[in-house]
């Protein structure tokens, strides 16, 4: 019986010797086992291996960490059941996560996420606690290193937090089998976050030498999103609005927009002045990983239709489908459409007819999916497959399931990988960069009753993206921020979280997400997730699951 639970993790990520009893394949031809904890603390070098620990956890904390058949990643929770993504089946039927049917605490993406933010938690308290016991290490080394893992340590409680509600708050290393965890209030946990990120903001560099270290934008960027999460609740602080919207001034500074949205994205300037944080993956066997999955999501099962293959350059489809809301967002003249979306799919094959006529050429369009409805005589006219935006959930005779793919997170040339194997995505994996930060800006000036400021940056990324009729203070509300987050962000950051952090999930789910609509069934309950049953189980019932499930 396979072990999702606390204990078993804080273990696995207890030192230096879990680079090796966890990740068996990982330079095997180096016996780490043979060393006793003197001899590998006697190395000032085994602080920043503990260090990298905590990034390399963070990996299947951001996204996908499955290799079965089931693909169980970030976008399970994060995307899945909102306003602008949905299950990718016909609309019947019923679902746990999605549709909010019958969702119970052995649901295997809870606690695949429960898992993974505790693997971060475990190996930054390792990180912190062995500190103490390395010899001849700088005191500037040890403060940033300690910065930094606790800097993704308050990453990992603040989704933890929003995800599952009061949960176990584990702030040191534990050298052995322990199962006394109860949870502790939510107001507890943000606390700690943000004491987390005040002590982070103090000691990390302002711009690390290394790509991909934690900075103290970063940091900022992460505790204005805390603070702005914070402001909605009973025991808000009197400025967190006011203090996210000055933290977010900082780093919106420091990170000018790309000048244009589809070259944000682009894989030859994916290192631009946007890009606060990224999660690095790069084409190096040994440091690679599973690699990123990100170019695999949002995708149909293209390669089925006439002149179509599996290909290398749009890869399969994992996790769910985007909304027919979610398309009809986006204005006519808004770049963002063109730079998100694929809306034609061009052959990879000739596709010959029963006597050997090429009916469709390769690098000819095989699908294509018009912004508005084409007509039957117009759709017969062609020899490709145009499917209407009324028609994404409407089985066509070859899908079930169609529409326009996401193209932003492409990452051509990499190994096209089933389930079971590596992702193998080379690519690296943003998590914050400013465009959010000024969404972030925008929503705390808004909740702090300054919409003129909050209309300036929804302006800002409005024009980088084509948009020339400027906002003023009383076109801006919550909706319009949401509706802009989601044009902006879709795919990069929480939706599920973003719309539970404005009241609006229930409201948007029902109204947007065709397949939770139909069953009608999410509540208030769902604005917690299920605490994971072996969690309770393994500590006697001292975790207490959350009401109604």
């Amino acid at each position: 019986m396979r072990k999702n639970i606390i204990y078993f993790w804080m273990i696995c990520a207890t030192s230096l010797f879990a680079l090796s009893a966890c990740q068996k394949d990982f330079l095997e031809e180096e016996n780490r086992s043979a060393l006793d904890s003197e001899t590998i603390f006697a190395d000032p070098e085994s602080f920043n291996l503990l260090v990298a620990n905590v990034y390399e956890a963070m990996r299947p904390a951001t996204g996908a960490y499955d290799r079965g058949p089931e693909n169980i990643g970030f976008h399970d929770l994060n995307f899945t059941g909102t306003d602008i993504f949905t299950r990718q089946t016909a609309i019947l039927g019923t679902d746990e996560l999605n549709d909010y049917v019958n969702l119970n605490p052995v649901n295997p993406a809870l606690e695949q996420n429960w898992k993974n933010y505790y693997a971060v938690i475990a190996a930054a308290n390792s990180a912190i606690d062995r500190s103490e016991e390395i010899t001849n290490l700088s005191e500037e080394t040890r403060s940033i290193g300690i910065g930094e893992v606790k800097f993704m340590r308050a990453y990992a409680y603040f989704h933890l937090v929003e995800q599952f509600g009061d949960v176990p708050l584990v702030l040191n290393e534990i050298r052995g089998a322990q199962t006394d965890f109860s949870r502790a209030p939510e107001v507890e946990v943000y606390m700690q976050i943000t004491q987390d990120l005040n002590d982070a903001l103090a000691v990390v560099d302002e711009n690390p030498e290394q790509y991909g270290k934690v900075s103290k934008d970063a940091v900022r960027h992460l505790k204005a999103l805390v603070l702005l999460t914070r402001g909605y609740k009973s025991f808000a602080g009197s400025g967190d609005f006011e203090e996210a919207a000055s933290l977010a001034e900082v780093v919106i500074d420091n990170h000018s927009l790309v000048s244009e949205f589809e070259n944000l994205f682009a894989l030859e300037n994916q290192r631009n002045s946007e890009i606060i944080w990224s999660i690095l993956y790069g084409s190096n066997p040994v440091t690679q990983g599973i690699g990123n999955n990100r170019h695999q999501l949002f995708k149909f099962a293209y390669d089925v239709y006439p002149g179509m293959t599996r290909s290398t350059n749009l890869h399969r489809g994992i996790g769910p489908a985007p909304t027919p809301f979610f398309y009809s967002l986006f204005e006519e003249n808004d770049e963002r459409d063109e730079a998100t979306f694929r809306r034609v799919i061009y052959a990879e094959l000739d596709y010959l007819d029963a006597e050997e006529n090429v009916v469709i050429a390769a690098g000819d369009t095989a699908i294509y999916f018009p912004e508005r409805q084409w007509s039957d005589a117009e759709k017969e006219a062609v020899p490709y497959q145009v499917i209407n935006p009324d028609e994404y959930f409407v089985n066509d005779g070859i899908t079930q399931v169609h529409f326009p793919m996401f193209k932003k997170f492409d990452d051509p040339g990499v190994p096209y990988t089933t389930g079971g194997q590596a992702f193998l995505g080379e690519r690296d994996a943003v998590i914050f960069r400013s465009g959010g930060t000024r969404l972030i800006a925008a929503e705390a000036y808004f909740m702090a009753g300054n919409p003129d400021e909050a209309a300036n940056h929804l302006n800002a990324i409005r024009s980088r993206a084509g948009i020339t009729t400027l906002l003023e203070a009383g076109d801006v509300d919550i909706d319009l921020i949401l509706n802009e987050r989601a044009k902006e962000l879709a795919g990069e950051t929480s939706r599920w979280m973003t719309l539970k952090r404005t009241e609006n999930l229930i409201e948007r789910v029902l109204t947007y997400n065709p397949h939770a609509a139909l069953n009608n069934a999410i509540t208030e309950k769902h604005l917690v997730r299920p605490i994971p049953q072996s969690e309770i189980q393994v500590t006697e019932g001292q975790i207490e699951q959350n009401p109604g499930y």
